[in-house]
């Protein structure tokens, strides 16, 4: 509750209007019976046409408080609710923004979208309920009690009798509502992980035929959530039949009881009247008040799930107040790096790690798989920190840095090409957004997309699906690297992004690359040896360290693992040549 109140107590004058909405609302509500009272035995019994005529004019004008009240009430929760999801949503958003790679596994990214989205929901809808009926019934109860006890004492403890029976209800339903919440949230996480796994994974699941087994884990994981969902919403259901009868109990132990005064005439039909309408809004309330409260487990769940992601610590310190600028660009010094995941630190994936480079130089990483050279270069950009050393950039070790100010010195282009929804242009300027068209062509022109560019009806403005899902693999990696030659940084760094090009491709597109990337450094891991002969310096890792270091004729002399794995491909580069 603490977690929705930080966000409600943002909007004080709409809180105060909310509670006078309720409050009106109240007073209209509670005003009726006494009003009915009065027209009966004035107006009915009396047989006092204009006593009738004057009430029911009264009760006219007190329907219409009661509706503008109601309206007052509607508009300042509904602001209020709708106010706190935008900022709650864009408050975890903002979060999630600053989290580094650690974060993301530890959560998972599939529950950071239930969260985000399933779990805020169930706040707002909470919330509204909270702000209408949380705040009316406390009030109605106990200015019903209070209109029970000044209208007939004597029939008081029928209605006493009763709100244990209620309380006992609602304590039992809420105490059950807790777990089967959790269970129905930490579900759907898993349901959304599947669907997920399964639209990504979609050519590589009809590849193996594996559509079956997809199905059947999709459908165990919606069975658990459906038979869960089910027993919560039994449960829940329970709580309005059980009310409706204990309501029913007691107004037949009301008209039972006050049959005696009625025939001693010590009590009025009106005010019999009256005191049942009272004693019906009293438990009515309590009804809407444990509706609500059997809602709270629920919401707590959800708030907990919210919370967590709000309060997890962020790894990596953005360091707002940082190095922005330097006089030097595009030198780098790897300083004796060791580098553990968080967790793992009995396991370091690089061990001792030393290189410099300068601009205008080019770095190639080369090991078999597992040997880390992805997770040397993530450590640039500072997707994860080093364990143990330092990492210069211009000088300044990169935890020094403004994290913002650090990454727009480096062009990342990942093996795994990532493109967003919208059109090739806006992609190509995703690092640069004030590019102009001459920059597009020549970056286009540079990473040879080219021609499947121009070849598109729009051109620039065609658009791509969500993660380019409408465009091949090569075609993906040639726009991302284009992305990168338009922000023009000064370290570029290719993990393994030449990988779906095909040779002649890869070497038109490094050759051009020289004529844009003169003086900055450019880091390039790869598994060809083709991609890389002509780099300045070749670094080989084997198990986390380095091996071997020089050019590739001097590598292919004095390393064997390098010499391995270079005849390896360029013999069965050289067959595969032959037999075409």
């Amino acid at each position: 509750m603490r977690f929705i109140w930080s966000y409600l107590k943002k909007h004080p004058k709409l809180l105060a209007l909310d509670i006078f909405g309720a409050f009106m609302f109240v007073l209209v509500n509670l005003g009726l019976p006494t009003i009915l009272a009065r027209m009966i035995d004035e107006g009915l019994i009396d047989n006092r046409p204009d006593r009738l005529y004057y009430w029911a004019v009264v009760m006219l004008g007190v329907i219409i408080v009661g509706g503008l009240g109601r309206v007052v009430l509607t508009y300042a929760s509904s602001k209020m609710t709708t106010t706190m999801i935008k900022d709650m949503r864009a408050d975890l958003y903002e979060k999630m923004q600053a989290y580094s790679h650690h974060e993301y596994e530890q959560i998972g990214v599939s529950s950071l979208v239930t969260r985000i989205t399933s779990d805020a929901f169930v706040l707002m809808t909470f919330a509204e309920q909270g702000l209408r009926m949380g705040v009316i019934t406390p009030l109605m109860m106990v200015f019903s009690m209070v209109m029970i006890i000044l209208s007939s004492p004597s029939l008081g403890w029928v209605v006493a009798l009763c709100i244990p029976f209620l309380a006992a209800t609602v304590w039992y339903v809420a105490s059950k509502t807790g777990p089967l919440s959790e269970k129905q949230q930490t579900t759907l996480d898993r349901i959304n992980q599947y669907v997920r796994e399964n639209l990504t994974g979609l050519r590589v699941i009809r590849a193996f035929a594996r559509e079956e087994f997809q199905e059947e884990r999709f459908g165990e994981a919606n069975e658990t959530y459906t038979y869960t969902s089910s027993s919560l919403f039994r449960l829940t259901g329970l709580t309005e039949p059980l009310f409706v009868q204990i309501i029913i109990v007691m107004i037949v132990l009301i008209v039972w009881f006050a049959l005696p005064p009625i025939s001693r005439g010590t009590l009025q039909v009106g005010n019999l009247v009256a005191f049942i309408e009272y004693a019906f809004h009293a438990l009515f309330s309590f009804l809407m008040f444990a509706n609500l409260f059997t809602m709270y487990p629920r919401m707590a769940v959800s708030a907990k799930r919210l919370k967590e992601v709000m309060d997890m610590p962020i790894s990596i310190d953005p360091n707002e107040g940082g190095v922005t600028e330097t006089e030097t660009k595009g030198y780098l010094e790897f300083d004796n790096v060791t580098f553990a995941y968080p967790g793992e630190t009995e396991s370091p994936v690089l061990q001792n790690i030393s290189f410099k480079t300068k601009p205008g130089e080019t770095i190639a990483f080369i090991g078999s798989t597992g040997s880390g050279k992805s997770s040397l270069v993530h450590l640039i950009p500072r997707f994860y920190d080093i364990t143990f050393g330092r990492i210069l950039v211009d000088g300044v070790d990169v935890r020094d840095y403004n994290l913002k100010a650090l990454r727009q010195k480096i062009g990342f282009i990942p093996q795994k090409a990532l493109l967003f929804t919208g059109t090739i242009g806006t992609n190509l300027r995703y690092g640069k957004e004030d590019a102009t068209l001459n920059e597009l062509d020549q970056a286009v022109d540079v990473s040879q997309a080219e021609n499947f560019v121009k070849s598109t009806e729009k051109g620039y403005d065609h658009h791509l699906a969500e993660g380019g899902s409408n465009l091949s693999g090569g075609q993906k990696q040639r726009l991302a690297i284009a992305r990168a030659v338009v922000k023009k940084p000064d370290i570029y760094i290719f993990d393994d992004s030449f990988s779906a090009l095909d040779y002649k491709t890869d070497a038109e597109l490094r050759r051009r690359l020289k004529e844009v990337t003169g003086d900055a450094t450019v880091l390039i891991v790869a598994q060809r040896v083709g991609t890389i002969m002509n780099a300045d310096q070749i670094i080989v890792l084997n198990e986390g360290e380095i091996v071997g270091r020089g050019t590739h004729e001097e590598l292919m002399v004095s390393n064997d693992i390098y010499r391995e794995i270079a005849e390896s491909q360029l013999n069965n580069q050289s067959l595969t040549e032959g037999d075409a």
